[in-house]
């Protein structure tokens, strides 16, 4: 999952990046990062980031929101002119 789907996901998470003054917010390679690109790009430990991170998306009350990728997860069937990835 990249970056950029956790913070939307889990907007407390962008209380960590602020904290440790990442710029992975707004970034637009955000949306190609992984957590452990984002540490390695901030010269951060990522086992230390990944925990933060958690312990943020676990105290987040909108947790349960959906993903912003799965917005046509209800609505399997392609669309007219559309293939399928089946």
């Amino acid at each position: 999952m990249s970056v950029d789907e956790i913070m939307r996901r889990w907007p407390a998470t962008i209380r960590v990046m602020i904290r440790h003054r990442m710029l992975c917010i707004g970034c637009p390679i955000g949306i190609f990062h992984t957590v452990a690109d984002a540490a390695a790009a901030h010269a951060m430990e990522e086992a230390a980031l990944t925990a933060e991170l958690l312990a943020a998306m676990r105290s987040d009350p909108s947790a349960d929101a959906p993903s912003a990728f799965e917005a046509n997860a209800h609505n399997p069937e392609p669309r007219e002119g559309e293939q399928s990835c089946a």
